[in-house]
């Protein structure tokens, strides 16, 4: 069982690496190429955005809350 000084010094680290991954995203203007990424599709192969639009164009959609509790 990790002792209280773990889990707070976790908690800390935790909160600025989300606070350095979320300075380094910047939003987009309109009509700007987004950067390339991968993520790991439903058969849990990587999946790149530049071979998506190399097929046409890719409308990305978040569900920002939706598995998350209200």
């Amino acid at each position: 069982m990790p002792t209280t000084r773990a889990v707070i010094r976790i908690a800390v680290l935790s909160a600025v690496a989300v606070l350095v991954l979320a300075g380094a995203a910047a939003a987009l203007d309109v009509g700007q190429k987004a950067p390339e990424f991968s993520l790991n599709g439903v058969d849990g192969k990587p999946v790149k955005l530049s071979e998506l639009t190399a097929k046409g164009p890719v409308v990305i959609y978040t569900f920002i809350a939706a598995f998350t509790p209200t």
